[in-house]
């Protein structure tokens, strides 16, 4: 092994440690061992979260595999485990991370093996989490990633999410590494697993959605992934914006008592202060049931002095804390008029000066019935007066004004063209963008014209003039680039090579391979080289 890859590999190692949380520095000043360590690597951003419950489940000698969908991509990733309601120590070996295709079924080739502190299993303490080290793993923006790792032995009571809205699987034996696991049993929410965060360079932050039943997703199609959180990530999404949207919702939950698992006051600081790379939190629907199921003692004060306490907490922390009223109820077999005149209270509380919001999201507004304003508007709800159906969880992410979240810094840009050193021509996005970028031009127009934007780091992306929109390595790769995409993924990303003869290469993020001129310059661009050659050469114009 040359010089180079053992310096690599210390690199790496060194990295890894970091990400599991157990550096600690041999001597020397212990700010800058921290400093150091924050240079190394950009900062963590959750993509996907649950909060986590008490439930009566064990497990043992059972692989459980999970699937989770991401709001943003990321070079690398790491998984956090919780083991907050348990009443004995778990161990958890054999952890996987993969690219999920169909059922319990996942990507082979992307399957990665996760290590804490360096080992391939870890214990959680009753009442602790554990975070792994970093795995070197691509993660796609709104894209299914599969978690699978295999129990040892008794679990004791699991710590679970009631309500995933997610099928998961659980298949006997140690056979988390499997690409497809045989007959497993399906279950419906989550177990152990409660965090998948990633490294993006363009991160902007997360937000978290603090509710109940609404936020959960009660009210939308299993595995439809049309939750009110994951509405607003393709939102974020398609207006360019690289913000982690985590759902913290818990059905039947309340802002004031404890019941479907701790208050929203209890749990503030796990769920939502703890989370990586958090600026904002959107509290939803929590007040709800604690009207409801109050038998009219819950006033809107109460409502209000609690809610005021939480953003005392959020902006302690540094933490934007956007409200959102509370939507309609009437008709639902809880309603009562004191529980409406303490909705009404707490919507004037939201929506009135002085209330140390940071922004409001009015869902009310969004869901009642203009007519009944009391009530839901029929085509936005399930039928139960209480809950909204996918158009009117639709209708609440509509309601969230990006504004809020900031303004992004656009990347500096510069306009380019590409020649190809396998035959001297000009890349194209032929047919004005519709087909695969091809190396057959010899003079510059619109369809040979590219933004070219620095997203750090040596990353670039690429957008079309032929159509305005990104180019990208489609099908993880595996298909020609083209440019369809209308936001920046980890798809969507290059790494920008310079060459030694002045010539430069791109390198997709999302297989490690450098983009080819096919067949000397004849085919379709594409990312499936392992070296730097002519065909794999560009002059930038």
């Amino acid at each position: 092994m040359g010089t180079r890859k053992l310096a690599t590999a210390a690199l790496v190692a060194a990295l890894a440690i970091v990400a599991a949380g157990v550096w600690r520095p041999a001597f020397g000043d212990t700010a800058k061992a921290t400093s150091a360590q924050a240079a190394a690597a950009p900062a963590w951003t959750g993509t996907w979260g649950v909060s986590p419950q008490s439930s009566g489940t064990t497990f043992n000698q059972q692989t459980i595999r999970q699937i989770v969908r991401t709001s943003i991509g990321g070079t690398a990733a790491r998984i956090r485990l919780s083991n907050a309601f348990g009443n004995q120590a778990v161990t958890v070996a054999n952890v996987h991370i993969a690219r999920r295709t169909s059922g319990s079924s996942v990507d082979a080739g992307s399957d990665r093996a996760v290590t804490f502190g360096g080992a391939a299993q870890t214990t959680i303490p009753v009442g602790g989490s554990v975070t792994s080290d970093q795995v070197a793993f691509t993660v796609d923006a709104l894209s299914d990633v599969a978690v699978s790792f295999y129990l040892p032995s008794s679990t004791g009571n699991a710590t679970v999410h009631d309500f995933g809205n997610q099928t998961n699987y659980v298949a006997a034996g140690n056979v988390a590494g499997n690409a497809t696991l045989s007959s497993p049993q399906t279950r419906g929410n989550y177990f152990f697993l409660t965090n998948l965060d990633v490294q993006n360079t363009a991160s902007e932050g997360a937000v978290v959605a603090l509710g109940a039943s609404i936020t959960d997703g009660v009210g939308s199609g299993g595995d439809a992934n049309r939750r009110w959180p994951n509405d607003l990530a393709v939102r974020l999404s398609q207006a360019g914006r690289t913000i982690g949207v985590l759902n913290q919702g818990i059905s039947g939950n309340r802002l004031l008592a404890d019941g479907a698992g701790q208050s929203a006051a209890n749990r503030f600081d796990r769920d939502v202060l703890s989370q990586s790379g958090v600026k904002w939190v959107v509290f939803a629907d929590d007040p709800i049931n604690d009207l409801g199921n109050s038998a009219g003692s819950i006033t809107g004060d109460q409502l209000i002095a609690a809610t005021r306490q939480l953003i005392s907490r959020a902006h302690a922390a540094g933490v934007k804390f956007l409200c959102a009223t509370l939507t309609p109820f009437q008709g639902a077999g809880y309603w009562t008029q004191a529980g409406e005149n303490g909705r009404q209270a707490f919507n004037a509380f939201v929506r009135g000066a002085g209330s140390g919001c940071d922004g409001v999201v009015d869902m009310d507004t969004a869901t009642h019935d203009p007519a009944r304003p009391t009530w839901f508007q029929a085509s936005l709800e399930t039928g139960d007066h209480l809950h909204p159906n996918e158009a009117g969880l639709q209708a609440i992410a509509n309601a969230v004004d990006l504004s809020l979240f900031g303004t992004s810094t656009p990347p500096a840009t510069r306009v380019v063209t590409f020649r190809a050193h396998a035959n001297g021509k000009l890349v194209t996005a032929e047919n004005a963008g519709a087909a695969a970028l091809i190396a057959n031009r010899t003079a510059v127009g619109p369809w040979e014209q590219f933004d070219l934007a620095d997203l750090g780091g040596g990353r670039v992306s690429l957008r079309a003039h032929a159509n305005n929109k990104y180019v990208s390595a489609a099908n993880a790769g595996a298909n020609p680039l083209i440019a369809s995409a209308t936001a920046v993924g980890s798809w969507e990303t290059f790494d920008l090579i310079h060459n030694p003869d002045g010539s430069v290469s791109l390198r997709a993020t999302v297989n490690g391979r450098y983009v080819c001129a096919e067949n000397a310059g004849a085919a379709s661009l594409i990312a499936n080289r392992t070296a730097i050659g002519s065909w794999e050469s560009f002059d930038l114009l």
